[in-house]
């Protein structure tokens, strides 16, 4: 039996993990679980940053922003779910009803399974990657095998934290990275799962506007001189999934805008972060190792703003092809009140659909060449203060 989601199997599987379940207790210590972790997280980077604050240690300090900013957008995604979680229920349902409405046609049911198995793919690769990357993040520090009774070197750690007890035990140590090595491999799970969600929902919306865009191309007034109605008929369902594509596209920005704000904001600065490590790191004792923590974590950074600034390009690129697929079809061989069904569905494509980072600014590539831009701008005043 064919699924009915564009949404791949892994996200339904990370999602009750993130606090999005239709089980109360499972929301409930889902979400108790992230609030109290991360809030733990936030206050040892504070106490590590506060113990730390000296020129000589600027190095460990961008490295300690750079972990907070990453946990930071994590938390920022799991509560802008948590609110919306309705309005995200509501997106599914109307992902299934289009899912039954293309069974009844092979066209429609081709354009969504190819979307379903792009969106599995995209999934699977931003897994991949997240979780090659934490792997990369914390093996020279789980390698490492530092000897806790050696009080002339500080405690290396996966990120930069200042802990408010001794750990004056190997086994209570390795106990601590192993809990680090998880949470982070829970945190980029989630991080990719919720961006995943985001191509999937948008390739969805995609595939209905070909499917759209399709029977504007088969409107045609010689297949409805038997029937009277038929173009009325046929000008409704267009206009109905007109319609759908516009609600389902207002909700992935109600789900999304404010993410994307935070995103657009702190991921400027941790691209300027970790390029700065990766930059200070050359020439350096420990080189090697510093390089690979970071790369795999400054690619991921990158392609996470790059994956919403496509995503608002492609919605934005798809909805301008309503109208243009709703001229070129024969609406000039309509009755002139059959024709003015047509109109509307032009005029209202006019406005396009769009993504915005907290309604202030358009997702486009040209944002992410402005994020780049930005960026490159911190990493040389980081540059000149070291």
């Amino acid at each position: 039996m064919p699924r009915k989601s564009t949404i791949s199997r892994i996200v339904f599987l990370i999602l009750p993990w993130s606090g999005v379940s239709s089980n109360r207790l499972v929301i409930l210590i889902a979400r108790l679980f992230w609030i109290v972790t991360i809030a733990f997280i936030g206050f040892f980077h504070y106490l590590y940053f506060s113990t730390h604050l000296n020129s000589e240690n600027f190095f460990n300090l961008v490295d300690c922003f750079s972990s907070f900013l990453a946990h930071v957008n994590v938390f920022t995604k799991l509560v802008a779910f948590w609110i919306n979680q309705r309005k995200f229920e509501e997106t599914l349902v109307l992902i299934t009803d289009d899912w039954n409405d293309c069974a009844k046609n092979n066209v429609g049911m081709r354009v969504m399974t190819d979307r379903e198995k792009i969106s599995a793919r995209i999934t699977n690769t931003l897994v991949v990657l997240n979780t090659m990357a934490i792997f990369a993040y914390c093996l020279g520090v789980i390698i490492a095998d530092a000897d806790v009774n050696d009080k002339t070197i500080e405690l290396p750690f996966v990120n930069k934290l200042e802990f408010p007890f001794s750990i004056n035990t190997q086994r209570m140590y390795r106990f601590v990275l192993i809990a680090e090595f998880m949470h982070l491999i829970l945190c980029n799970g989630v991080a990719a799962a919720y961006n995943a969600v985001l191509l999937s929902l948008v390739f969805h919306v995609g595939g209905q506007i070909d499917i759209l865009q399709c029977w504007l191309a088969e409107l045609t007034p010689n297949e409805m001189e038997n029937k009277q109605e038929s173009s009325i008929i046929a000008g409704n369902k267009i206009i109905l999934k007109h319609q759908k594509i516009i609600q389902f596209s207002e909700n992935i920005e109600r789900l999304y805008t404010h993410i994307a704000l935070i995103l657009f904001a702190s991921n400027t600065m941790l691209i300027c972060s970790l390029g700065f490590l990766i930059v200070t790191a050359v020439g350096s004792a420990d080189a090697t190792e510093k390089i690979i923590k970071c790369l795999l974590f400054f690619t991921i950074t990158n392609l996470e703003a790059f994956v919403f600034c496509y995503a608002g390009e492609y919605l934005n690129n798809k909805s301008t092809g309503i109208g243009f697929a709703t001229y070129n079809c024969a609406w000039y061989n309509f009755k002139s009140k059959d024709s003015r069904v047509l109109l509307l569905i032009i005029l209202r494509s006019q406005r396009q659909l769009t993504l915005t980072a907290g309604k202030m600014m358009d997702l486009t590539l040209q944002s992410f060449a402005s994020i780049m831009n930005a960026s490159g701008s911190y990493l040389s005043v980081l540059l000149a203060m070291q």
